[in-house]
């Protein structure tokens, strides 16, 4: 019996990998076959399963994308990248405090009309951006061809404050009680007691604004016109547009666009697994 039972263990451990590999594999491949496209000559790019094989590397393509976007006709690559970056920075940043505060209320403070204004809130999060894009647009008709006009909207975020209050009611409210017993006041409490022991959850709110603000590709394309506000996905919209179309280029463009990415995540992804395996612990 305990072999039978060490043996249904070692195959159950197999599958497991099995299905994980696989996984692993599929998530895998296409950053793969970005990276080594974006290091081929471009006719050697779109050639099906033979695309990932490493062969002819160079970075003349990285060197071809910032030569041709560094002009006042075509922009400048480092300005596109320049936006992209204070844009997410603002958006992170600012809305780290705001829907952190907000989530700290919700979750700490009673006042009349609590429960009905958080309903709202949550409700707020299966409403799609599309659907507003166009008035949110004619109300800062004002404010277009500016990098403040694509940074307003994304502050303030129902999802994140969502994130926040979920995590601020499984902190102990005895330790701030403590605080406040010590002479610490609302605002030193929270950024002396809360914020300290809440990393995980603002690991994970900065990822994900980081991620959402950064890809941001409708709102840009409505509201600026301007290229020296351009983020870099409009941008790789414009750039891949061009004919003839050099996939080589475009894949190594491609691949600037995903590298801030991948270090923002690689930061913060010790917090950001801790946050997930604490919320799978507790579910």
């Amino acid at each position: 019996m305990r072999t039978t039972n060490k043996g249904l263990r070692t195959a159950a451990a197999i599958r497991d990998y099995t299905i994980m590999t696989v996984a692993a594999i599929l998530i895998i491949s296409p950053i793969y076959y970005l990276l080594i496209g974006s290091l081929k000559p471009s006719a050697e790019v779109l050639n099906g399963f033979a695309g990932f094989l490493p062969t002819n590397l160079s970075l003349d393509n990285y060197a071809a994308v910032l030569t041709s976007l560094n002009s006042d006709a075509t922009g400048y690559f480092w300005q596109f990248m320049f936006n992209s970056i204070a844009i997410s920075v603002v958006v992170v940043g600012v809305g780290l405090l705001v829907n952190s505060l907000a989530g700290y209320a919700f979750s700490r403070l009673e006042w009349a009309g609590r429960d009905k204004v958080f309903i709202l809130i949550i409700l707020l999060v299966i409403v799609p951006f599309e659907s507003v894009a166009i008035p949110l647009m004619a109300l800062m008709q004002g404010q277009r061809d500016t990098l403040f006009v694509q940074m307003i909207p994304f502050i303030a975020n129902a999802f994140s404050v969502f994130l926040f209050y979920t995590f601020f009611l499984n902190l102990p409210k005895s330790v701030e009680e403590a605080a406040r017993l010590d002479g610490l006041g609302s605002w030193g409490t929270f950024f002396r007691i809360v914020v300290p022991n809440s990393k995980p959850v603002f690991a994970t709110v900065a990822i994900l604004t980081f991620l959402s603000s950064w890809g941001q590709f409708l709102w840009p394309s409505l509201v600026t016109s301007d290229p020296s506000v351009r983020p870099l996905p409009l941008q790789m919209s414009v750039f891949s547009d061009r004919e003839p179309v050099d996939w080589g280029q475009v894949f190594a463009f491609g691949t600037l666009l995903v590298l801030p990415i991948l270090i923002v995540f690689l930061i913060f992804q010790r917090y950001f697994v801790q946050s997930v395996a604490g919320s799978a612990v507790k579910g």
